[in-house]
């Protein structure tokens, strides 16, 4: 990790907040909500978004803790230039202690506040995206994406166990769910910034391997990705709210991935099949997850029983 300047500016809060990866950790907090949601059982609010609360400020924090590694590689890429490190409106030093302050918190608080196993999990999902995945993983293999994707795909876990106080193969599916659906998605993005990655050094699928292998890869996992989610379903863990979705829409997943899978051009018409991939992907996850929780509350109603 290297410095990109070495007299940064004040920061403002908003630095601090974009540290935390906020896009990202909408996606976090809504997986990590909808395991809560869905699990049975009951919990009080308040400890429901103390739970919730932990997931943000775990997700946020080793999200900044990914940013004051890659400080340096950061600034040789026009899409992360900006951030508040490499474009000097902040010190790596402060954003350190921002992210392990925030980790720390998130997982004590959790601990006392919850249960322990569901801190374990969290303390693993931190510890699994600011070191196996930033500085193990992500610059040493193309595969740093496939093992990489466990660490978004802890939330839903962390909200089941938060509700449960246990694993079961439910939260595992769920969890399984995100790390089959991350390759596809991340690489959909890889497939038009790849000029980026070769520029830092960073061996992307695109960038090592080449784009027709890694188009094979995207349906590859995709292919995977629709009995995973239709587990869920088959073991008779949810209803047919949840298993029609999740059928409807890893179809249509299915479907965007295979003009992304086949083409040749490697060029032209703006990347538009990949962007219509990564652009779904997201759109995907939020609606499937959604589904989750709409199929438990229509089972506790009786709704279809």
């Amino acid at each position: 990790m290297t410095s990109a300047t070495a007299r940064p500016l004040p920061a403002e809060w908003r630095d601090f907040f974009a540290l935390t990866k906020p896009r990202v950790m909408t996606l976090v907090i809504f997986t990590g909500l909808c395991g809560l949601l869905a699990a049975p059982g009951h919990i009080h609010p308040v400890l429901g978004f103390t739970a919730i609360l932990c997931i943000a400020l775990g997700a946020g924090g080793a999200a900044t803790l990914n940013q004051w590694w890659e400080a340096g590689i950061d600034a040789g890429m026009k899409r992360t230039a900006g951030r508040p490190i490499p474009s000097g409106r902040m010190a790596p030093t402060n954003a350190r202690d921002f992210g392990i302050a925030l980790s720390v918190a998130s997982v004590l608080i959790m601990g006392l506040g919850i249960g322990w196993l569901a801190a374990t999990i969290l303390l693993v999902s931190i510890l699994y995206y600011a070191v196996v995945y930033t500085i193990w993983l992500k610059p040493r293999t193309p595969q740093n994406i496939v093992i990489g994707g466990g660490a978004g795909a802890f939330p839903p876990m962390i909200g089941w166990v938060a509700v449960t106080g246990h694993v079961t193969l439910m939260p595992v599916l769920l969890f399984a769910i995100i790390f089959m659906w991350t390759p596809p998605h991340f690489w959909a993005l890889a497939l038009f910034i790849k000029s980026d990655y070769a520029k830092v050094g960073i061996p992307m699928m695109p960038v090592v391997r080449g784009q027709a292998s890694t188009r094979k890869q995207i349906l590859a996992y995709t292919v995977l990705l629709v009995p995973i989610a239709g587990a869920p379903w088959f073991i008779g863990e949810t209803g047919a709210i949840y298993g029609v979705t999740a059928l409807a829409l890893s179809l249509l997943f299915l479907a965007l991935s295979l003009p992304v899978a086949f083409r040749r051009s490697e060029d032209g018409d703006a990347m538009k099949p990949e962007k219509r991939l990564f652009a779904f992907s997201i759109i995907y996850l939020f609606a499937l997850f959604a589904a989750l929780v709409v199929d438990r509350i229509a089972a506790h109603q009786g709704i279809f029983a």
